[in-house]
């Protein structure tokens, strides 16, 4: 149960708010918004 917890935060949370090298140090999320 705590493991799916982590898994979520990291797929939900993390992965969207982590800025990525490979779109100009820019989150996924404010990647596809432009």
């Amino acid at each position: 149960e705590a493991r799916m917890g982590i898994f979520e935060y990291i797929e939900i949370y993390y992965n969207r708010n982590r800025k990525h090298s490979a779109l100009g140090y820019v989150s996924p999320v404010a990647f596809e918004s432009v």
